[in-house]
């Protein structure tokens, strides 16, 4: 699947892109049902919520689950990632971030290419962070907020977090914030399953806790260009993965659930907050 030309000038723009109906509810409850047990299993791979012990994040699921393996090689994913990275492109890091009813707490307001950068020593911000709704995103259950256009300013200060939330997180300064949201404004990323985002490393985003009784469970697959990998292992494979052969994309035959070759949907304003 490739973005048209309308889709790449608004990602360049705004330095994010929300598509709807990229995947039907049939692959997304199939997913979802695999959760379960894999939040069940008794690995440093699933992280849990500092106040609540619900599974917060749950990473390195292709290496965990078939159904899992296949989606991150995925065209619809894989595709977009080569196109506006214009090489072959590894897989960096595979998760589910929950965001569990009532208990979901936040994540601050960041960058991924700090901690990237930081952590395990990529050298350019590169990558891409492609997400897939689980479930249905709304205002009340915990969207992702992106501030339009922060990655043209530049990589903003960050510094590491290790108090507010269980996954330490380097974050951006409440004051600078500001000045971005002055300049940007915020909108959240909402949609029903299937959903799709596709955003840049240097993006400031964060979102709220979850104080809804629905769940908000999000696929997210990270790919760096393979010119661009990392050069520090400090942190575990599961949390950046060391594997960096490129992913070879998988196309899905059409029906049974599957978009096939069709024309790619439509992409959406995300709503004003």
């Amino acid at each position: 699947m490739q973005l048209s030309s309308n889709q790449l000038e608004r990602f360049h723009r705004d330095g994010f892109l929300v598509i709807e109906g990229l995947f039907d509810r049939d692959e997304t409850r199939r997913l979802r049902a695999r959760l379960p047990a894999l939040f069940a299993e008794d690995t440093p791979a699933n992280i849990r919520e500092k106040s609540s012990g619900e599974v917060r994040t749950a990473m390195g699921l292709h290496e965990r689950d078939s159904l899992y393996g296949e989606l991150v090689r995925d065209a619809r994913l894989v595709e977009p990632a080569e196109q506006l990275s214009g090489e072959p492109v590894y897989v960096q890091q595979v998760k589910v971030n929950v965001k569990s009813a009532f208990s979901g707490e936040v994540w601050q307001w960041h960058y991924d290419f700090a901690t990237h950068h930081s952590e395990d020593g990529v050298p350019e911000p590169h990558a891409l962070n492609l997400h897939v709704f689980l479930d249905d995103v709304t205002e009340f259950n915990g969207p992702l907020y992106f501030i339009p256009g922060s990655h043209r300013h530049g990589p903003a200060p960050a510094s590491l977090d290790t108090v507010t939330t269980s996954y330490p997180l380097w974050v951006v300064a409440p004051e600078h914030v500001a000045e971005l949201v002055e300049r940007g404004g915020i909108v959240s990323a909402t949609g029903p399953a299937g959903t799709a985002l596709v955003f840049g490393d240097t993006l400031v985003h964060a979102s709220p806790n979850n104080l809804s009784p629905w769940d908000r469970p999000i696929f997210s697959v990270i790919y760096n260009p393979v010119s661009n990998a990392l050069t520090r292992h400090q942190r575990p494979d599961h949390v950046h993965h060391r594997d960096t052969r490129p992913v070879r994309a998988l196309h899905r035959r059409q029906g049974h659930g599957r978009r096939g070759n069709r024309e790619p949907p439509r992409p959406l304003e995300a709503g004003r907050a």
